[in-house]
């Protein structure tokens, strides 16, 4: 056993100093003091990232095929009444949304933004008292009401009971209502009454839109749009106005979930109208993204730059319709987000040389000063120094 420890011995690789070879000095107290503050710091620091999770950023090809796209909205127009903007939404595969009702909120808003009203679009209708039937006459007692379209029908069997379904069904025939007051179920709702009694006010419209994952656009505009000679166009003349403020503030606009560290750059945004009539555009590439947090919980949303442009009606000659579009494309490069530890071995590693180096340096420092003083003093004894 003592023969074992005696070549264990003589394997010692760091020969000890002598205390007769070293000498303690002012400065290399000085240095060993700095040097071991420099130690601590810059292990908190390094046991601060090995405590907080690192994120791995990569840029992969998106192979993804027959996903939806949630656009998630919500959008302040100051000076347009909720009771004539529309939303529509549309994409190159040809699938459109029309006039969308569902999951839509709108907010109608006083001159200062304070809320007067806020009601889900399309929901509920008036109350029918002896309205025009389709044949000419009036409701009569124990009689079903089928309201006439006015020639818009594209059955005998099809009815239209309220100022909508007729708007509806004239939007089926690319038909304009010119004058709604002609209109018997309008006159009885009071569709120009009420546009007169929203004069002046804004509107907050929020909500989500569900969509096929390739290129389109939505847009927020007044009027119900309908297709005439394969033109996408609103009927504007029902509201008797001759140009629309299109001001209007972006609350919020993502699409798809919240991850950490997201940036949308419409957030906030605000566009103020200086002419008289025209359309505002942002063109927007959508770049899908993939969270997946230390847990292994994985999110599927996107990001997404933009540019903007405004065509006013000069601009146009008059074509451009007034309203704020969203034109939307996808890239075909996927970026993926993973939080994920540093491993301990790593920790250990970096420590190491935080400890060795420090030391290093630290002696290099030492020696350099140390030996200088010497060769100083030296110099000073035998006068040589001035």
């Amino acid at each position: 056993m003592d023969g074992f420890i005696n070549k264990l011995r003589s394997l010692d690789a760091y020969p000890k100093i002598n205390e007769d070879f070293y000498r303690r000095t002012l400065s290399g107290g000085v240095i060993t003091l700095v040097s071991s503050v420099v130690m601590l710091l810059l292990f908190i620091s390094e046991l601060r990232l090995y405590l907080h999770a690192v994120t791995e950023t990569k840029l992969v090809v998106d192979t993804s095929r027959g996903e939806t796209l949630r656009i998630n909205f919500d959008v302040t127009f100051a000076a347009l009444p909720c009771s004539i903007l529309s939303l529509d939404a549309m994409d190159i595969s040809g699938e459109q949304h029309l006039d969308v009702k569902h999951d839509i909120i709108k907010k109608r808003l006083d001159a200062h933004g304070n809320v007067i009203e806020s009601r889900q679009d399309g929901i509920g209708a008036p109350k029918i008292e002896k309205p025009l039937q389709r044949h000419g006459g009036r409701l009569e007692h124990n009689e079903t009401y089928c309201g006439s379209c006015y020639g818009a029908e594209t059955s005998d069997e099809e009815c239209c009971n309220s100022c909508e379904d007729v708007r509806e069904a004239y939007r089926k025939k690319g038909w304009g209502m010119s004058n709604p007051d002609v209109i018997d179920q309008c006159k009885r709702e009071g569709f120009l009454q009420r546009i007169k009694d929203e004069e002046g006010e804004g509107c907050n419209i929020y909500g989500f839109l569900e969509v096929n994952k390739v290129a389109g656009n939505f847009h927020f505009a007044p009027g119900k749009s309908f297709y005439q000679s394969g033109v996408h166009v609103h009927d504007l003349l029902a509201f008797q106005k001759d140009s629309f403020n299109i001001s209007h503030k972006i609350n919020r606009l993502t699409f798809g979930d919240y991850f950490p560290g997201v940036v949308n750059p419409l957030d906030g945004v605000l566009w103020t109208h200086q002419t008289p009539s025209g359309m505002y555009q942002y063109f927007i590439k959508v770049v899908p993204t993939v969270y997946t947090d230390v847990s292994g919980h994985t999110i599927q949303s996107n990001q997404f730059s933009v540019t903007e442009h405004f065509i006013s009606a000069e601009q146009a000659h008059f074509q451009a319709l007034p309203g704020v579009f969203f034109f939307y494309d996808l890239s075909p490069i996927k970026v993926t987000f993973t939080e994920e530890h540093i491993s301990f071995l790593h920790f250990l590693t970096n420590v190491c040389a935080i400890i060795g180096g420090v030391f290093t340096v630290s002696g290099i420092l030492d020696s350099f000063i140390y030996h200088g003083h010497r060769a100083i003093k030296k110099k000073m004894e035998i006068g040589k120094f001035s």
